[in-house]
């Protein structure tokens, strides 16, 4: 099967969340929630999803893709609810594949937020946690589960996780999950489930790469494409610094010092992230490591601190660049340039997010010139150039 993109524009405008006629439970957590209107990409998947088609859905980051297909699913499955209750007791309807702890913690917290008032139970799935409560929830019966595959396919292996009346299964960040190699685990968990389901896949591109794998795993979808093919948000405002690679941090602490408001700071390895964060610690400034090394209860407590504000600058390398949805995060600083432009979209869609706007600054040495030339005519990207 060939997947090309539809040709006929889909419907963007946003509408009321009250006007969709969703379950009162539904509606009542999404006024709680404080959203009155969809976004483009809410609009334009609503009823496909809702209709139970496949999907391939792209979109730039940071413009609620997760709303996007928690809402019409979990509409559905509550119309559902009762029926499969009574028949089957309480069995998992819906599987989010994610490609990160973060992401797959922040889906949960969205499914949970939007479930407060329906009978609708979820369980978070990944690594760097124990896997006996995991375990005992999945064994006993959960309606939604959200995991990363590896930790997935293990509990699967042990016989603890069972899909058999599955009614959907999301792939969020897909184009993510093939860069990381874990696309060999995602097959071995799609023979796992039942062939009639809803698949819905979600991507910040539509690369040759993830159309030949949704064409693997889906039947006819339909692909919706959101916003510009680059996935780079119009919200962002784009910055390189010409300066040598000495003149990297002198220059990083004046900013942070002057300017105050969150930031993300990217670097390429767990390495420098660490040193990074002891050097800006001399110079008073409060920040955070995040990294692969970090144990999962420190990450999450960097992820928390920078969120509620006890922590002003978040220093990380790329394992931070999907999934985290961090309010006024106001500058994403590529202290080093990332190496693909692929890296680049997802790192400075950190800031920019949900129509607010934010700026990007990419720190650029001599011998980093060559990749940023290649990043900026790959996206198309017209950025601000400033000398140091």
């Amino acid at each position: 099967m060939v997947i090309t993109l539809p040709t006929a524009p889909h419907d963007t405008t946003p509408v009321a969340f009250s006007t969709l006629n969703l379950d009162p439970r539904l509606a009542r957590a999404i006024a709680e929630y404080g959203f009155a209107t969809t976004t483009p990409v809410q609009s334009a998947v609503y009823p496909t999803v809702l209709a139970g088609t496949d999907l391939v859905g792209c979109a730039q980051t940071g413009t609620g893709k997760t709303i996007a297909f928690l809402l019409p699913v979990l509409q559905r499955l509550l119309g559902q609810a009762g029926q499969v209750r009574a028949q089957h007791g309480r069995v998992t309807r819906l599987l989010v594949l994610a490609p990160t702890r973060e992401l797959a913690a922040q889906i949960e917290e969205d499914a949970r937020t939007l479930t407060k008032h329906a009978p609708l139970a979820t369980v978070a799935v990944y690594g760097g946690v124990g896997t006996t409560p995991q375990a005992r929830a999945l064994r006993a019966g959960i309606d939604i589960v959200v995991a990363t595959p590896g930790r997935l396919l293990d509990h699967i292996r042990a016989g603890a996780a069972r899909f058999t009346h599955l009614d959907t299964l999301v792939l969020d960040e897909a184009d993510r999950m093939l860069d990381m190699g874990f696309w060999p685990d995602v097959m071995r968990i799609v023979a796992a489930l039942p062939t009639t389901r809803q698949t819905l896949l979600f991507s910040a591109t539509t690369s040759a790469d993830v159309m030949k794998a949704a064409a693997r795993i889906m039947r006819d979808p339909q692909v919706i494409q959101v916003g510009r093919t680059g996935g780079l948000a119009t919200t962002i405002t784009h910055v390189r610094h010409e300066m040598t690679h000495d003149q990297k941090l002198a220059w990083l602490t004046r900013f942070l010092t002057r300017t105050g408001g969150k930031a993300l700071v990217f670097v390429r390895t767990k390495h420098r992230a660490d040193r990074l964060v002891r050097r800006l610690e001399t110079s008073q400034i409060r920040c955070a490591a995040l990294h692969a090394n970090r144990s999962q209860n420190q990450r999450a407590a960097a992820v928390e601190g920078f969120g509620s504000g006890r922590v002003d600058v978040l220093v990380a390398t790329d394992i931070a660049a999907r999934g985290l949805d961090i309010e006024q995060v106001a500058h994403v600083i590529n202290f080093e340039v990332p190496q693909t432009p692929d890296a680049y979209v997802h790192r400075v869609g950190r800031t920019g997010r949900a129509e607010a706007t934010g700026t990007a600054i990419t720190l650029v040495d001599p011998e980093e010139r060559g990749t940023m030339r290649t990043i900026e005519r790959t996206l198309n990207l017209l950025m601000e150039e400033r000398l140091a």
